[in-house]
C-alpha cells in the first residue's frame, strides 16, 4: 500500500493493455509509476472517469475504456429534498435514551404506484428526531420555536430570547424536532455528464472535471411529490414546520445534483462495448485487464444508498479477476 499518492493516469502499452499507474507523491510532489498485471480503479465515480479520460495514448486516443465515448456519461445522483418542524405535544416530556431513533430505525420505502403519477420511479423517506445527546449547534433555531407555542404560563412570547428563560426553553423544546428527508431515483441521462477541463489542473497538474448537469422535470415533480407528502404528514401529526416551504420558484427544496453524493453511472456496464465502457464484469471492453469497481459501472441507480451495491460488485468483481486467472485468461 502506497499512501499520499494522487493518481495523474493509468498507463498502457503499445497493444492498448494497462501496465500499472502514475501517480505523484502528495508529500514530495514528485512523480512515481507503479507496474501491475492487472489495474483495479475504485477511485469513486467521478474520479474514476476522471482517470480514464485522462489516461490518453496511441492506443486509446479518447481515454482508456472510452471507444464507446460513454465515459464520463450519464452521471445520476439521487435527488434529495426535506422538511423540518417540531410538534408541540412532545414538549416537556420525560427523558429517556432515544439514540437509536432516527433514518436508522425509521424509514418509509417507496409505496406508490407510479401509473397514477406524473413522474416515473420513486423515493423513500429517511427521518429524525428524539432525545439525542446534545452536540455542538444544540439548540440552533429556537426561535423558530418557542415563540410559535405559549410559555409555561399559558401566555404567547416574543421568540427568541436570553438567560434562565432562553435555558428553560432548550429544555422545553428538547426532543420535539422531527426532520423527513426525501431520497428518490434520479433518470441516467446521457446529457448528464463529466468532462476533462481543457483549462483547469488540481494542485498537482492533473486536469480535473467539469460537470455538465440538470434536473428534468421529472425530478422537480418528484421533490413536489416529497414536500406535498411530508407537509402532509406532518399536518397530520399535529406539527409546527419550522424549515421553508418550498414551491415551484426554487424546484421544490430539490437539492442541486451532487449534494446528496450519490454520484453513479460515469462508467457504465453493459453488454454492447459500442454503448458501454464495461461488461458485465466490471471489465473494460477496450483493456481485458482493467476494472471499474465503485459506482461508475451502475447503468441505473434506484431510490437506496449506493455503497452496498458497489461491496457486492466489487466482490463478484474480485471473484471473477481471481477465477480469470486460474484459467490463465488474465495474466
Amino acid at each position: 500500500m502506497i499512501t499520499n499518492a494522487m493518481v495523474r493516469e493509468v498507463l498502457t502499452d503499445k497493444g492498448g493493455l494497462a501496465t500499472g499507474v502514475s501517480y505523484v507523491d502528495k508529500t514530495t510532489m514528485e512523480e512515481h509509476q507503479v507496474r501491475g498485471k492487472v489495474v483495479i480503479l475504485g477511485a469513486s465515480a467521478c474520479e474514476s472517469a476522471r482517470l480514464l479520460l485522462n489516461s490518453k495514448s496511441v492506443a486509446h486516443p479518447n481515454g482508456l475504456a472510452n471507444n464507446s465515448n460513454v465515459v464520463g456519461k450519464y452521471l445520476h445522483d439521487s435527488t434529495g429534498a426535506s422538511l423540518s418542524g417540531f410538534l408541540p405535544q412532545l414538549m416537556d416530556r420525560k427523558r429517556y435514551n432515544e439514540d437509536g431513533v432516527g433514518s436508522v430505525h425509521i424509514y418509509s420505502p417507496w409505496w406508490l404506484d407510479n401509473k397514477k403519477l406524473d413522474f416515473p420511479r420513486g423515493y423513500h423517506i429517511e427521518y429524525g428526531g428524539g432525545l439525542h445527546m446534545p452536540g455542538y449547534g444544540f439548540g440552533g433555531g429556537i426561535e423558530n420555536m418557542n415563540g410559535a407555542v405559549p410559555a409555561r404560563d399559558g401566555k404567547m412570547k416574543e421568540a427568541g430570547g436570553y438567560g434562565i428563560g432562553l435555558k428553560d426553553d432548550y429544555r422545553r423544546f428538547f426532543g420535539t424536532q422531527v426532520g423527513m428527508a426525501g431520497r428518490g431515483t434520479a433518470i441516467a441521462r446521457e446529457s448528464n455528464y463529466c468532462e476533462i477541463d481543457p483549462k483547469v489542473v488540481d494542485k498537482y497538474g492533473i486536469p480535473v472535471l467539469r460537470f455538465n448537469y440538470k434536473w428534468a422535470v421529472e425530478e422537480v415533480k418528484q421533490a413536489k411529490h416529497m414536500q406535498e407528502t411530508f407537509q402532509e404528514m406532518m399536518h397530520t401529526m399535529g406539527a409546527i414546520v419550522t424549515s421553508k416551504v418550498h414551491g415551484a420558484e426554487d424546484n421544490y427544496g430539490l437539492e442541486a445534483p451532487g449534494k446528496i453524493i450519490h454520484e453513479v453511472g460515469t462508467v457504465r456496464m453493459g453488454d454492447d462495448p459500442k454503448k458501454s465502457a464495461l461488461n458485465k464484469w466490471c471489465q473494460a471492453h477496450d483493456c481485458k485487464n482493467l476494472f471499474v469497481v465503485d459506482a461508475a459501472p451502475f447503468v441505473q441507480q434506484g431510490d437506496k444508498n449506493a455503497t452496498w451495491t458497489i461491496l457486492a460488485l466489487s466482490m463478484r468483481t474480485a471473484e471473477y479477476i481471481l477465477a480469470e486467472k486460474k484459467k490463465l485468461n488474465l495474466s
